[in-house]
């Protein structure tokens, strides 16, 4: 296998001016390298351009006016509506939630640690279906709480407070799950610098902790809300499908579709293919100011 030169040696040729040959990584013939980039290229042309290009197609196969009043139909926009409404409450929600959880896991040893870290994870590893039976186990009819809520008629299954509740718990583990490995690399030195010159501990964190996880902050609030706008698997168990009241976007999509109006069905899905390119471009762009802004420190010393 080729020797590849320590940073030291490039750093020192770079310095004279000297070529730096960067040996290859593997010892794989071309053709090797050619046909498993050919793979990746057709699995990704297979599974996702082509079904990816085939929503807008089908969007705007009878042209503009008809994509236009499928959108603005009552029910379609009334999905919309509850969609942002949805995001809007959970995605800031789990912005505090993850802050916090971050801050107390990347700066603090306490008993129960792992433990912690454990539930963050546990939306990933539980289907979204059964997180939604949780919410019907705890607040519907027969449930926990649901003989007090119908006395006090409080309305959280097949309504508005269900569907945000369900979507909090589907979405949480992305804000907390970006922040804390990146604020356990950076340490808390520089905290503890500013809280000996006499800082707050407000004022620590908005001028020392928030500029420094600013990129992954917003990265993981990105990943959060579009989540939150394209969860369909525990909303559909909380909302009891009802046209024009509890259907989101994704739900509004199912219904369409199963009533064959497939052009109103790939509009609205349009929409949320715009999220996820939308999504995909802040993404790419927030990875690069994360690279950049780790190897900046390098570059400066």
């Amino acid at each position: 296998m080729a020797a590849i030169a320590p940073p030291a040696v490039t750093a020192a040729a770079s310095s004279r001016g000297e070529p730096i040959h960067m040996p290859s990584a593997t010892l794989e013939p071309f053709w090797i390298r050619v046909l498993l980039i050919g793979i990746a290229l057709t699995f990704l042309t297979l599974f996702l351009f082509v079904p990816l290009i085939a929503v807008f197609v089908e969007a705007f196969k009878k042209g503009w006016q008809a994509y236009l009043a499928a959108i603005v139909e009552p029910d379609a926009l009334s999905a919309i509506k509850l969609t942002l409404i949805t995001a809007a409450i959970a995605v800031p929600l789990n912005l505090v939630f993850g802050v916090a959880a971050a801050w107390t896991i990347a700066k603090f040893e306490f008993r129960g640690k792992n433990v912690l870290l454990t539930l963050i994870d546990l939306p990933f590893s539980v289907s979204p279906v059964i997180s939604g039976l949780i919410y019907v186990l705890l607040f519907g009819a027969q449930g926990w709480f649901g003989p007090w809520l119908q006395a006090h008629d409080i309305k959280i299954l097949f309504a508005v407070p269900g569907i945000v509740l369900a979507t909090i718990f589907v979405t949480f583990p992305f804000v907390g799950r970006e922040l804390i490995p990146l604020m356990q690399s950076q340490g808390s030195e520089e905290e503890e610098a500013a809280l000996v010159l006499g800082a707050s501990g407000w004022k620590t964190f908005r001028h020392v902790t928030l500029p420094n996880i600013k990129w992954g902050l917003l990265y993981g609030v990105i990943l959060c809300n579009a989540r939150a706008m394209g969860e369909f698997g525990a909303v559909s168990v909380v909302s009891g499908h009802i046209r024009g009241e509890t259907n989101t976007i994704p739900l509004q999509v199912e219904i369409l579709y199963n009533e064959y109006n497939f052009a109103a069905a790939f509009a609205m899905a349009s929409l949320l293919a715009l999220l996820a390119l939308v999504t995909l471009a802040l993404k790419s762009f927030i990875e690069w100011r994360l690279h950049d802004t780790t190897l900046q420190p390098v570059q400066e010393h």
